[in-house]
């Protein structure tokens, strides 16, 4: 925002809220927000997005770390939004495929893959149904595990971890981020080879990570709230999908978990943790 001429305390207000995960919170959040009458909101994944567009349909809202806007009733389409929101996707559904790959890749031995995904949103079914179109060409059985509250997290992982050959693929939504540390540990303790959507995760243990670069989005989205504030229209801007994906391994966690990481893969990481 600053790059763009707009500096808190000086010519713009800058009010933050945090949902924590909590659709209570996010709501009751929303209301407030939209009766401050904002001139923009940035709104941060769909659990953020969605109560926003549901409180307003005139505050200029920009939105990021959304799978797919469209699909969640955010914006008509991606190159003519229509309403008052626009912002950045976090992804695009065929990347995930490159997820099952790269599992595949650094533990060959995985048959059974649990996707952590959130059931109750159009992203988590878009991303399951993606994941399903290719597990079969890699020899792989998918079990759907939902991650509403840290209970189902829990309950889920550790039924699935009963039988051998297992590995997690970690899908993007405002609950897995909420939840990582316990994902983290529940795949260390049963010892399951895992995949992740962000770097993230990776720093904070995770074994392998695969996404969009977490930090580029919002800085593409200062830029869209700063040309709103120049009174551009949310649908007039079109969503954008991520130009910057990123690599991230864990060497700690490959050692702990027994996995020789191969050399090709090592060499196209942009990052490895010793």
């Amino acid at each position: 925002m600053q790059e763009a001429g707009w500096a808190a305390g000086r010519n713009v207000r800058i009010d933050l809220r945090w949902g924590a995960g909590d659709a209570d919170r996010f709501r009751k959040q929303a209301a407030e927000l939209v009766a401050l009458a904002p001139d923009v909101v940035l709104a941060s994944g769909i659990p953020a997005a969605t109560p926003l567009l549901q409180a307003t349909r005139t505050v200029p809202i920009v939105f990021v770390q959304v799978v797919d806007p469209v699909g969640a009733g955010l914006v008509a389409s991606l190159a003519r939004p229509g309403g008052n929101a626009t912002g950045f996707t976090v992804f695009e559904y065929g990347m995930t495929g490159k997820w099952v790959e790269l599992l595949k890749e650094i533990a060959p031995g995985v048959t059974r893959v649990a996707v952590l995904r959130d059931a109750a949103s159009t992203s988590g079914i878009g991303t399951l149904g993606a994941i399903q179109s290719v597990a079969s060409s890699f020899g792989m059985e998918l079990t759907p595990v939902g991650v509403s509250d840290a209970g189902e997290i829990e309950r889920g992982v550790t039924a699935f971890a009963h039988a051998s050959n297992g590995g997690l693929i970690v899908t993007g939504n405002t609950l897995t981020i909420v939840h990582r540390e316990l994902i983290i540990t529940l795949a260390a303790r049963h010892r399951l080879p895992a995949v992740y959507n962000m770097h993230l995760f990776v720093n904070d243990g995770g074994l392998v990570s695969y996404g969009p670069d977490s930090i580029d989005p919002f800085r593409r989205a200062a830029s869209y709230a700063g040309r709103i504030l120049k009174g551009e229209k949310p649908a007039d801007l079109p969503v954008q999908a991520p130009t910057k994906y990123e690599l991230a391994i864990n060497l700690k966690t490959a050692r702990t978990l027994g996995l020789d990481v191969p050399p090709t893969l090592l060499a196209r990481a942009d990052e490895v943790i010793e």
